[in-house]
């Protein structure tokens, strides 16, 4: 039985003293929900207070990127040692925001999926399509294109130690989520081409659902067999809708 995840992911927002209020909010709602896992990725900023703040509660902290060297002469690059410098467990790699507006590729994505993993952290790797891709039908071609291009170079088998993530591009930051039967068929699809590879590791790895998950909607997303928990973006930002999801998760 696959364990419920629920990840919250803060993306550019937050501040120190409204973090302090959402982690002592979120701490606080999951302390006794013991059936799932939770975690909170912060701006790199807030690694630090995150740090000092989480640890020692049920809730793990993580970062939204990282660079793929271990060392360099690059400017405003974060190395994956520094991440677990801070105790992160979870890093988010290849977020459809970071791959339109920052031109991330399928190459880069794998490259510091690939280094996350390396260095102990365990990646969650997004994938998803465009509205006008889901509507010409190439979903699963957009999703197993992203999904071939770790395992292509790295094989199957590094996805144990790491999470799945689908997130619609149509559906993050709307108020149009995927509907659970469609969220399902994509999730089941990933599994499917897991599984031509490895059947035991498609079997066990975790693939969260992301774009406009609610304390609403929650409940019925989890319900679905090959949907594993969430990523949650917009959410994230306030204690008692977060919570409300990782209760949904928690009672699955």
């Amino acid at each position: 039985m696959r364990r419920k995840l629920v990840i919250g992911n803060l993306k550019m927002n937050g501040s120190i003293t409204a973090n302090q209020k959402l982690f002592a909010g979120v701490m606080a709602g999951v302390a006794d929900l013991r059936n799932a896992d939770y975690a909170l990725c912060v701006p790199y900023p807030y690694l630090c207070q995150a740090q000092s703040l989480m640890q020692g509660s049920n809730v793990a902290w993580g970062a939204q990127n990282l660079c793929a060297n271990e060392d360099a002469a690059l400017t405003g690059a974060v190395s994956p040692a520094m991440l677990v410098d801070y105790g992160c467990t979870y890093v988010i790699v290849g977020h459809s925001e970071r791959r339109i507006q920052l031109h991330e590729t399928d190459d880069t994505a794998a490259t510091r999926f690939n280094a996350a993993i390396k260095a102990g952290l365990t990646p969650v790797f997004c994938m998803g399509e465009s509205k006008e891709e889901r509507e010409s039908d190439w979903t699963e071609y957009v999703v197993g294109r992203q999904l071939d291009s770790i395992i292509r170079r790295y094989g199957a088998e590094l996805l144990t130690k790491a999470v799945l993530a689908y997130e619609p591009l149509w559906a993050v930051g709307t108020d149009i989520p995927a509907t659970p039967e469609q969220a399902q068929e994509v999730h089941h699809f990933i599994r499917k081409r897991v599984a031509r590879c490895n059947a035991e590791v498609a079997e066990n790895v975790r693939i969260l659902y992301g774009g406009s998950v609610q304390t609403e909607n929650a409940p019925a997303l989890f319900a679905m067999p090959d949907i594993d928990g969430a990523l949650v973006g917009r959410c994230s930002l306030e204690a008692k809708a977060f919570v409300g999801i990782c209760q949904a998760a928690n009672q699955v």
